[in-house]
């Protein structure tokens, strides 16, 4: 359409292999105005990523095609732009926040000077005007403790609180339109909202433009005004979002709507030992001043919290972004220096460091957060998986480990085929997916899953939950599962440990918790999940 800010015509995309063109998009079009959402949702691995990516040129013109298509801003060819047009056009009049923010974030800079250069290039602004404006906008995006964050780097902040710096970058200059790609992937229900009730009132007060990209529906039927749905590179349908939900009219987008977490909880036997016990676990983190790097005081991300996990019992951790859940977890399997009593299969490792944890590593696994941060970008992901064999001693053979690689890409829903592909050839959610399979191959005891769905789809999730929940009912696996997904941790706990500042505020029986809340805060988190998924029925 003539008025739209943003257009997408007949547009497909394809990679350069060696001996041919691989198309990923497929001859999609859209639209996108003034003041208007809209929404692209499919499976992980659809494209979504991949046409944002290019409505910003940030593909590398190396090795991407477009065989044919436009892509227009304000009436303005982008692809084959110049780098003056397109260094105009980033940051300023388009901003873009990407899903995986501690890898786009530099690690070496600091929130202040990350925000302030976007500043500094598009605005002219000086060092003064730039700290006030830094300041605002971190306010704006309901970041806590905001003039102490100014100095941090980003591996010192939550997931969720290095998802709100991508969100105030950009914000930044007020652009046309934001790019949106899995804003609230790594936020917890009540941040979500917050977040979202931010982009509604910066897009009615700017007249913003948001290409919105989630396999979240409940966000999508709750901010979108049009919708994509994507499956394959192709958009199978698309139109006004109150009818897309209302009467889908595609076989997948009937799916996506209808999937939901089903089947029962594993059972556990009490009677059994289990498999660890942390007893009043403390993290704390010196704030340090001065010359002489005093210590004034401690940042208490975790303080004074128990649990145990039985062979083949799920206990769930939830809370707000940086309540300390993923810091209490690396504590417990002694990534970062904690205290308390840690006892493992009968053993205390409470003190245990560098060569002693070695051969406890297999038995205890961790599935990260951010799985392309923590997959080697030079290793292929049938390399990734087998690492941990070699490192154990436990590699029977290439034609044999070769087996094991394909038949657990194949549990976790991919192809066998994929093994000589690198991560930064896959999207968030397939990443994820080989992090699973990584962790699985060594036969561990115990895993920890640290969001573990939150980049699938919805459908994914649902798959991925009871693959998670097969996996335990065959090995016996303890599981501690941190999530912000409360209807993910009620479909697999079996215990909930509810976190807030860093303390328990509440601790019990999945079922109780969920039914019979008793601290006030739980009931503050469930009524936002359940309120905002009843909104989307």
């Amino acid at each position: 359409m003539s008025d739209a800010i943003l257009s997408v015509d007949n547009l497909s995309i394809g990679f350069r292999t060696r001996d041919s063109v691989n198309i990923v998009v497929k001859n999609i079009s859209f639209n996108l105005h003034a003041g208007e959402t809209l929404a692209l949702v499919g499976e992980s691995g659809s494209g979504k990523s991949i046409t944002a990516l290019s409505v910003m040129q940030l593909l590398h013109p190396d090795q991407v095609v477009y065989p044919n298509g436009s892509i227009k801003f304000k009436g303005q060819e982008v692809i084959a732009a110049s780098k003056a047009d397109l260094r105009i056009m980033r940051g300023d009049r388009v901003g873009m926040i990407f899903q995986e923010p501690m890898t786009s974030l530099n690690p070496l800079h600091t929130v202040e000077k990350q925000i302030g250069e976007v500043l500094f290039l598009h605005k002219g602004m000086d060092k003064a005007e730039a700290r006030t404006r830094i300041l605002e906008l971190l306010e704006l995006v309901g970041l806590d403790q905001v003039a102490e964050r100014l100095q941090a780097y980003p591996h010192q902040l939550s997931g969720g609180q290095r998802q709100r710096v991508m969100i105030a970058m950009a914000l930044a200059n007020e652009p046309d339109i934001l790019i949106a790609d899995e804003p609230t992937t790594a936020l917890d229900v009540t941040v979500q909202a917050q977040i979202l009730t931010l982009l509604d009132s910066l897009q009615k007060r700017l007249g913003l433009a948001v290409l919105l990209i989630t396999h979240d529906l409940t966000i999508v039927r709750n901010v979108s005004h049009r919708v994509c749905v994507m499956k394959e590179g192709e958009i199978v349908e698309q139109g006004a979002t109150e009818s897309v939900f209302s009467s889908p009219q595609h076989e997948y987008t009937h799916a996506l709507l209808n999937a939901e977490p089903s089947g029962t909880v594993n059972k556990v036997d009490q009677n059994i030992e289990p498999i660890i016990v942390a007893t009043d676990m403390k993290v704390w983190f010196p704030i340090k001043k001065g010359i002489f790097r005093r210590t004034l005081g401690y940042v208490k991300a975790v303080d004074g919290i128990s649990l145990d996990v039985r062979p083949g019992e799920t206990v769930g951790i939830v809370g707000e972004s940086g309540s300390g859940k993923t810091t209490l977890a690396q504590g417990i399997m002694r990534l970062i220096p904690s205290q308390g009593t840690i006892m493992f299969d009968g053993q205390d490792i409470s003190n245990f460091v560098g060569k002693e944890l070695k051969p406890l590593r297999r038995h205890m696994q961790f599935v990260f957060q951010d799985p392309y941060g923590s997959l080697s970008p030079r290793m292929s992901v049938g390399q990734i998986i087998l690492e941990g064999l070699h490192a154990h001693g436990l590699s029977k053979g290439t034609d044999s480990d070769n087996q094991i690689v394909n038949e657990l890409l194949e549990q976790v829903g991919l192809e066998a085929s994929v093994a000589n592909r690198y991560p930064h050839e896959f999207s968030g959610g397939q990443r994820q997916r080989v992090a699973i399979a990584r962790a699985m191959i060594v036969k561990p005891k115990l895993i920890v899953l640290d969001e573990p769905t939150s980049a699938l789809d919805r459908a994914v999730q649902v798959q991925m939950i009871d693959l998670l929940r097969e996996l335990q009912r065959q090995h016996q696996l303890a599981y501690i599962f941190i999530s912000h997904d409360l209807r993910m941790v009620r479909a697999i706990a079996n215990k909930v440990i509810v976190m807030r500042q860093g303390l328990a505020v509440e601790i019990g029986d999945a079922d109780q918790l969920f039914d019979n809340p008793q601290h006030e805060y739980t009931r503050e988190l469930l009524t936002a999940a359940y309120t905002s998924k009843m909104q989307t029925q």
